[in-house]
């Protein structure tokens, strides 16, 4: 019986691929709210700031025509209009290094976040409750879009994160992704390091 059942569960599977052996099934978890009067009341608490677009429009080699809300509620970002110099920085609730590397990211914000802004993205994570109890946890007040329904998985600019969180996408001034980086820093030098090397700033 138990061979029959997964025999079924194949043929099923693989009855949902297309011709070209891409899937069809939308493994996307359901809608998943981000802005509740519950995380509102944690985001205040917290003191996380508000997200803001930016006033560009896309360009080559830019961040996603993509718009993402802002977590804990507040304005939504349209990603492609953002301009930098900007770090970006790729998290998620259930990410141990990304644990470790906030409160370094919170001091590097705290000091260069008027030359060099900071914008972190719960990245493909279905538990913004969690997320926002992390950055409470870690004292991390930068702003945050969110990124429930893993959206983001498919755009090259963010390829880094496929690969495993914490990451880091540099963006400068005109608005062009100019790197990808691995995260897990453990101070602000390493920071101060890495927007050295891909923005070519010294701080």
């Amino acid at each position: 019986m138990r061979k029959a059942l997964l025999a079924l569960l194949l043929v099923a599977v693989l009855s949902a691929c297309t011709s070209d052996g891409g899937a069809r099934i939308d493994v996307r978890p359901p809608d998943v709210d981000v802005d509740t009067p519950a995380l509102r009341e944690v985001k205040a608490r917290i003191g996380m700031e508000d997200c803001e677009s930016g006033a560009g429009e896309a360009v080559e080699g830019g961040l996603p025509d993509l718009t993402l809300p802002c977590l804990g509620g507040g304005q939504a970002v349209e990603l492609s209009s953002l301009r930098g110099p900007m770090v970006i920085n790729l998290w998620q609730a259930n990410c141990e290094p990304c644990r470790e590397e906030m409160p370094a990211l919170e001091e590097f914000h705290q000091q260069y976040g008027d030359r060099v802004a900071l914008l972190g993205v719960d990245f493909n994570d279905v538990h913004p409750d969690r997320a926002l109890a992390l950055a409470e946890e870690t004292g991390a007040t930068y702003p945050s879009v969110a990124d429930p329904g893993g959206e983001l998985m498919a755009e090259e600019a963010f390829a880094i994160g496929r690969r495993g969180l914490p990451a880091f996408v540099f963006v400068d001034a005109d608005g062009t992704v100019v790197a990808q980086d691995s995260g897990g820093v453990d101070s602000v030098a390493e920071i101060k390091a890495k927007v050295a090397e891909h923005l070519g700033i010294a701080l």
